[in-house]
C-alpha cells in the first residue's frame, strides 16, 4: 500500500494505491471514488471504526487498484508509516483508512491504566505500512529528546509512539472532565519520540 495526498492541509485528500488483492478499512462516507473493479465488504465484528460508522473492507482486483478518501470536515490528511517495531497511540476520531498490516489493539494494557474503565479518546495501533490519519488542520510535530517535557490538551493530540511516557491529569480537579472527549484535561509527555499535533481544535471544529 501507498499513499498520496493532494489539496492539503485544508482539504486533504489521500489517495491509497493498492497491490493486487490487498485491502484496506475506512468509514464508507469517506470514500471520494475508486478505480472501477475494488470490492467492498462490511468488516467483520470488532474492525476499525469511524465515529459512528462500521469500517468496510475494500480489495483490490487482481492488477490492482486505487482508492480516494476524503475526510467528512476540512482539514490535513497525514500517513503515519508505522514500522513494526513500535505502535501508536491515536485520537479515536483520527483514523481515515487502515491497511491490512496494521492492528487495532483493543484493550492495550498501557492506555487501559490511562483511563481505567472507562472508553477514553486514544486507540492503539501497531504492524506496517502507512495509517492514513485525518486532522481538522494541519498536522505538526514536537520532537522530544530524552527526558524533555511538553502539556498537550488532548483536543489538538493527533499521535504519539509508545518510546513516549505520557501522565494524564486535570486541569481543574474540581472541574467537569470527560476521558471520552479530554475535555477539561491535560496530556504530559517525556521523551524520546514524536508527538504528532493539529492545529485546530478537533472538539469545536466539530461543532
Amino acid at each position: 500500500m501507498r499513499v498520496q495526498t493532494r489539496h492539503t492541509p485544508a482539504f486533504g485528500v489521500a489517495r491509497v494505491l493498492l497491490d493486487p488483492g490487498e485491502s484496506v478499512q475506512a468509514a464508507p462516507d469517506t470514500l471520494l471514488a475508486s478505480r472501477f473493479g475494488v470490492t467492498e465488504a462490511p468488516a467483520g465484528r470488532g474492525g476499525v471504526r469511524a465515529g459512528k460508522v462500521a469500517a468496510t473492507v475494500y480489495t483490490a482486483p487482481a492488477d490492482g487498484g486505487w482508492l480516494d478518501f476524503a475526510p467528512l470536515r476540512p482539514g490535513d490528511v497525514y500517513p503515519l508509516d508505522l514500522g513494526g517495531g513500535t505502535g501508536w497511540s491515536v485520537h479515536r476520531d483520527a483514523v481515515l483508512v487502515r491497511p491490512s498490516s496494521v492492528r487495532h489493539d483493543a484493550g492495550w494494557a498501557p492506555l487501559q491504566q490511562l483511563f481505567g474503565a472507562d472508553s477514553g479518546f486514544l486507540e492503539h495501533y501497531s504492524g506496517t505500512g502507512p495509517l492514513v490519519l485525518a486532522a481538522p488542520g494541519p498536522v505538526d510535530a514536537f520532537e522530544l529528546g530524552q527526558g524533555e517535557l511538553v502539556t498537550v490538551r488532548p483536543d489538538y493530540l493527533l499521535a504519539y509512539p509508545d518510546s513516549v511516557q505520557c501522565r494524564l491529569r486535570a486541569l481543574d480537579p474540581g472541574g467537569s472532565q470527560s476521558l471520552r472527549t479530554g475535555e477539561g484535561l491535560a496530556v504530559d509527555f517525556a521523551g524520546p519520540g514524536t508527538v504528532l499535533v493539529q492545529a485546530r481544535n478537533r472538539r469545536l471544529s466539530s461543532a
